[in-house]
């Protein structure tokens, strides 16, 4: 069934705003955008308050996404008038990595549902103590794994659920994009949690999990993992090549790279046939199931708003049912893809200065 839309100011009077679920967002930086676009075009959500580092970057992101005839978005001058605003249902982190781990914190703590950006934490160290405190005080903490969400995966998701590849062999990845090299920028800052594979990379390692969840009912543990790259003069990982063997010989392969050019393409390789998603996988809208002897099946799933909205109404359907986590990105992924981080940043030799 389609989704309703909505025209991106809604004039509806303050009885409709009240009902209104109401998100508070810490960090209006680029991607945050994202998520106030979706949030403005959701039935049932509204943005209410935002927290930023300092009003020059606060004040025009509030500006932007205000609407006439309904109460503007709010500027927080602090962390605790977010957080002691009543109105304030959860809220959305998109800082920097390194610091998403103090406001995921103060946020649990306060009792406040928290949908946290990518990676949720950079290290297992310090993301155990968040999960067992959003478990002790049973308060909503996601990491915002957008991809999971997307229309095309349902598709594939049945593809692969009715065997038209026969069985899983290899799973290629890439994600790479070239940039100019800034030492103070996000991705390559060592203080931030910079580095492709955190940024980046994650979305190589997610989409092999879910894969294999699709085929196996749970995603194995590797047998092996071996990571090779190229480190920036910062000490962080601006390429990375990793190959991941499960049981069975399944084998995954990704690059991820600040420095590079590629399709980012997503290839799943099975016995009988393979699904290729050609671009963009992250934020994909197109797939095609290839066999031998058989005419190529394309399919084209437009996303409804920007991508976001699907992770963010499961946000809002498992607050609205007092869970502590979604089933559809529980608490035991997040801890498994930065287990596997871990292990593949050892590999390269990277360190952030907070460990």
């Amino acid at each position: 069934m389609a989704r309703a839309w909505r025209e991106p100011c809604w004039p509806n009077g303050p009885d409709a705003v009240a009902a209104e679920f109401a998100w508070g967002l810490i960090g209006p930086g680029g991607i945050a955008h994202r998520f106030a676009e979706a949030v403005r075009h959701l039935p049932g959500a509204r943005l209410h308050a935002v927290l930023g580092r300092d009003a020059a970057r606060a004040v025009p992101f509030a500006e932007t996404w205000s609407c006439d005839g309904v109460p503007p978005v709010r500027v927080a001058p602090a962390l605790d008038a977010l957080l002691d605003d009543p109105a304030v249902q959860a809220v959305y982190i998109a800082t920097p990595h390194a610091q998403h781990g103090e406001f995921v914190r103060a946020c649990l703590e306060r009792g406040k549902p928290v949908l946290c950006e990518k990676p949720l934490v950079p290290t297992r160290a310090q993301l155990e103590p968040l999960l067992a405190l959003s478990q002790q005080r049973q308060v909503f903490l996601m990491e915002a794994m957008w991809t999971r969400f997307l229309p095309l995966y349902e598709t594939v998701r049945g593809w692969l659920d009715q065997g038209s590849i026969g069985t899983v062999r290899t799973i290629q990845s890439s994600f790479c994009f070239a940039g100019p090299y800034d030492p103070a920028s996000r991705l390559y800052n060592p203080a931030l949690a910079g580095g492709a594979l955190l940024d980046i990379g994650i979305y190589n390692l997610a989409m092999t999990r879910w894969v294999l969840e699709r085929t196996a009912g749970t995603c194995p543990e590797p047998v092996s993992m071996r990571a090779d790259g190229v480190l920036a003069p910062s000490g962080v990982d601006q390429r990375v090549a990793g190959t991941l063997v499960f049981p069975g010989g399944v084998v995954s392969q990704f690059v991820c790279a600040f420095d590079a050019v590629a399709d980012n393409a997503l290839r799943i390789v099975g016995e009988r046939g393979c699904i290729v998603v050609p671009r963009h996988f992250w934020e994909a809208t197109d797939a095609v199931l290839q066999r031998p002897g058989e005419p190529d099946v394309a399919v084209h799933a437009p996303l409804l708003i920007n991508g976001f909205e699907g992770e963010i109404e499961e946000a809002m359907r498992c607050f609205a049912e007092g869970r502590a986590q979604s089933p559809r990105m529980p608490h035991a992924e997040s801890l498994a893809l930065v287990r596997w981080m871990d292990e593949l940043r050892v590999q390269l030799g990277v360190r952030y200065p907070f460990e």
